[in-house]
C-alpha cells in the first residue's frame, strides 16, 4: 500500500454517499466548485464495481482532478483508495478530497472512515459522511406511497446508508412541493433523529448552502458500530445487474452527438421496461476529443433526459454505457447490443460495440472492519 505523503496540514477527507440515482456526481461537482472558488485545491475520487465510469469522465471534463477506484467498493479497495489519493497528491497536495462511493455500498463508517482515522489520523482530517437521498426513494420506502420499487434486500442497503449518515440531504427538492418536502423531512427526522436532514437541489443550487455547511461540520462519532447483516447486504447488491460498455460511433455524413446519446438511453430504458426490469441507474456518455454529451435515467419513475448537451455534429465519437438494473446481466448485454443495431440503423450511424463488462457484484469483503 502506498502511503499518503507527509504534509504539514492534514487533507480534509469527505465522502458523499447515497443510493444509485441520488445525484451524487452533480452534488460533488457543485461542492468542489465551491471550494475551488475559495482558493482550495480539490481532488475527487470516484468508485465503481467495474471500469470505464461515466462519472469519472464527466468530472474530468468539468476540469476537476479525478482519481478512480474500480473493481469493488471503497470498503473492499481501501488500500487502492489510499494509493489513489497519494497519486493525486504527487504534484500538488490537495486541501480537500471528496470521495464518491458506489451507490449500492454501505457500512462506510466501519470499513473506510474508522480505518482511515486509525491508520492515517495524522494525515487526514475526517469530515462527516453526508448521504444524498432521491425524493422518490424516500417517499416509497419511508412513506406510504404505493409501488415501493425496491426489493426488501435492496431496501435494506438504502436504509443502512441513511442510518450511518452524519447528515442526510434530500436532493432534487425542485421536484417536490413544500408540503411534500416537509412530509419527507418529517419522516427522516422521526426515523433517523440523530442525523440532521435538509433539502437541496444540486442541479439548480437551491439551498445548496445547507450541504456546504453540513460538509464543513464534524462527524457524529457514534460509539457503537451500526449493526449489519452482510448476507442480506450481499444479496441486495447481487440483485442488480451491472454493465459498463464501450461503443464506437462513425458516420461519413456526420450525426448529432446529443441525439445519438439520448436515443441510446431511451431505447435501452424502453426495452428494459418491456422486459419488466427496474432501472436503478442508466448513463451514457458520448464524447469526441473536445466535446461531451451525457444522457441518463435514474429509476423507473424517471424519464430519460439529456443532462449535458454538446450541441455538436460529428463524424466520430466514443460512447460509454453504465447500467445498474434489476436484471440478468446477460439480458442487459443483449439489450445494449440490440440497441446499438436498431439505433444505428435508425440514425444512419455505424455503432460498433467494444469491450463490455457485465456481472452481478460479488459479496463485499472489507479490507478493514467487518467481514
Amino acid at each position: 500500500m502506498q502511503a499518503v505523503p507527509n504534509m504539514l496540514k492534514p487533507i480534509r477527507f469527505l465522502m458523499i454517499g447515497g443510493f444509485l440515482g441520488a445525484g451524487k456526481t452533480t452534488a460533488i461537482a457543485r461542492l468542489a466548485s465551491h471550494y475551488v472558488a475559495q482558493g482550495k485545491n480539490v481532488a475527487l475520487v470516484t468508485n465503481d464495481q467495474a471500469y470505464d465510469l461515466v462519472d469519472t469522465h464527466t468530472l474530468r471534463a468539468g476540469g476537476f482532478q479525478v482519481g478512480e477506484v474500480p473493481g469493488a467498493c471503497f470498503c473492499c479497495k481501501f488500500d487502492d483508495l489510499v494509493e489513489t489519493i497519494g497519486n493525486l497528491s504527487e504534484q500538488s497536495v490537495p486541501d480537500i478530497v471528496i470521495a464518491e462511493p458506489v451507490g449500492s455500498c454501505t457500512d462506510l463508517v466501519a470499513t473506510v472512515i474508522e480505518p482511515m482515522h486509525e491508520l492515517f489520523g495524522d494525515r487526514f482530517e475526517l469530515g462527516p459522511l453526508v448521504v444524498l437521498l432521491k425524493p422518490e426513494h424516500g417517499q416509497k420506502i419511508l412513506g406510504s406511497k404505493s409501488g415501493r420499487g425496491f426489493s426488501p434486500k435492496a431496501e435494506y442497503i438504502f436504509l443502512k446508508q441513511l442510518e450511518e449518515a452524519d447528515a442526510i440531504a434530500v436532493n432534487k427538492i425542485d421536484k417536490l412541493s413544500d408540503e411534500q418536502q416537509q412530509e419527507l423531512l418529517g419522516q427522516l427526522n422521526e426515523r433517523f433523529p440523530d442525523s440532521p436532514s435538509f433539502g437541496i437541489s444540486a442541479r439548480d443550487g437551491s439551498d445548496f448552502q445547507k450541504l456546504i455547511e453540513a460538509a464543513a461540520g464534524t462527524r457524529l462519532g457514534r460509539k457503537e458500530s451500526m449493526p449489519m447483516d452482510y448476507e442480506t447486504y450481499a444479496q441486495g447488491e447481487a440483485e442488480l445487474g451491472w454493465l459498463n460498455g464501450q461503443i464506437t460511433a462513425t458516420a461519413a455524413e456526420g450525426f448529432s452527438l446529443d441525439e445519438l446519446t439520448l436515443a441510446i438511453v431511451k431505447t435501452v430504458e424502453e426495452e428494459l421496461r418491456q422486459n419488466g426490469c427496474e432501472v436503478a441507474h442508466l448513463k451514457v456518455l458520448g464524447q469526441t476529443l473536445n466535446d461531451s454529451a451525457v444522457a441518463n435515467v435514474v429509476g423507473g419513475d424517471s424519464q430519460p433526459e439529456l443532462s449535458l448537451a454538446s450541441q455538436i455534429n460529428t463524424q466520430n465519437a466514443e460512447l460509454l454505457v453504465n447500467a445498474r438494473v434489476a436484471a440478468d446481466p446477460e439480458l442487459l448485454e443483449s439489450i445494449v447490443r440490440a440497441t446499438a443495431d436498431s439505433v444505428g440503423r435508425r440514425l444512419s450511424v455505424s455503432l460498433k460495440v467494444g469491450n463490455i463488462q457485465r456481472f452481478r457484484p460479488a459479496p463485499p469483503q472489507p479490507t478493514h472492519g467487518r467481514s
